[in-house]
């Protein structure tokens, strides 16, 4: 049931950051500088998120999630940077160079390389399915990055923007594994203060480089589209993040690309040209290799003691003490047993262990 719940808690947040990239391709069509539109979409995301959470607790419906402590900082910071900051701005800077469509599918390489650092930095398990999946999908990145020597802003007939979008996934890339270490922590506080240092920080640099403050309605716009495409996407990445880890998680959130690249070909009137036809054959293979990957084994769980928002199942045997908190689903700080079973699973809270 929790693998179901996170792929499809993923493929929503991949369909809304999907459909921002065209969105946003149409703003910097209308003269908005790069670097200052990374900072609206994520100062929208920030905001956007500030208010909801304002509305839902004054409501009495916001979830009872743990909050973010101390000891988190560290890791909020690097994920700000590398998410917040390094990621939308190379986007923008490569979504002037590159058209929509073919931008829209090169995202796929953030699944890639969340995967790659998954595997290789935080010892995720990734089988042999899952490696040919990422295979098909890095296939499909190349063609569509090579534009013939001597092409138009390229070097060595490699695109210049398609370089910088392929950065950006890279820093996505990071950001995601290290958003895993936040994962039990309230998602929307995550997503809302990443929102709000990241589009600051971003607005106020593009100023003091000469950045001009855009039209109202476009500054609306892109707000809009941050709060959606960033922030609400956000949300539901990171509770995806608590189901399937960080590997998982990004391959299904590979379907965002294919999302942004039909909208991109209904918006710009883009032609669908063979490279692009094939690029998505590939990476449309690289998924669906993803998506029906199965693992099931014997497995031992550890002594664990942790804050999440959590349910009684077969996880959560423990007691509660006078001051936890009734009824279901909860928070409260809790100890996990050792304990040896064997069902479907992937790496999310509970099965970090060893292959």
């Amino acid at each position: 049931m929790k693998v179901q719940s996170g792929s499809t808690l993923a493929i929503a947040s991949a369909g809304l950051f999907g459909a921002s990239t065209p969105l946003a391709k149409m703003l910097l069509g209308g003269g908005v500088d790069p670097w200052f539109l990374a900072g609206l979409l994520y100062l929208g995301s920030g905001i956007g998120l500030a208010a909801l959470h304002l509305i839902l607790r004054a409501r009495g419906e916001a979830p009872a999630e743990a909050p973010l402590e101390r000891r988190d900082a560290p890791w909020l910071a690097l994920v700000i940077l590398c998410g917040g900051m390094a990621g939308p701005l190379l986007l923008m800077l490569g979504l002037s160079h590159t058209p929509a469509s073919s931008a829209a599918l090169l995202l796929n390489v953030e699944g890639l390389a969340t995967m790659g650092i998954a595997w290789l930095a935080f010892r995720e398990n990734v089988d042999r399915r899952l490696l040919l999946g990422a295979l098909a999908i890095l296939s499909g990145a190349a063609l569509l990055s090579w534009q013939g020597a001597g092409g138009a802003g390229t070097e060595d007939g490699l695109g210049l923007g398609a370089l910088a979008i392929v950065g950006a996934c890279v820093a996505w890339g990071l950001d995601n594994n290290l958003t895993r270490k936040l994962s039990s922590s309230d998602p929307v506080q995550i997503a809302m203060l990443k929102g709000l240092v990241a589009g600051a920080v971003n607005l106020s640099l593009a100023l003091s480089s000469g950045a001009r403050l855009p039209p109202l309605p476009q500054m609306a716009a892109a707000g809009t589209i941050g709060f959606l495409g960033y922030g609400v996407s956000l949300v539901l990445f990171v509770l995806a993040l608590r189901h399937l880890g960080a590997a998982r998680t990004g391959a299904y959130f590979s379907a965002a690309p294919f999302i942004g690249a039909i909208l991109a070909v209904a918006l710009f009137d883009e032609p669908m040209t063979w490279r692009l036809g094939v690029a998505a054959l590939l990476m449309g293979v690289g998924l669906y290799l993803h998506l029906v990957e199965r693992h099931d084994h014997e497995h031992t769980h550890e002594a664990l003691e942790h804050n999440h928002r959590h349910v009684h199942d077969e996880h959560h045997q423990h007691t509660h003490g006078p001051n936890d908190p009734p009824g279901e689903p909860h928070t409260h700080w809790h100890r996990h047993q050792p304990m040896t079973h064997r069902h479907p699973h992937y790496p999310d809270l509970h099965h970090r262990h060893a292959h």
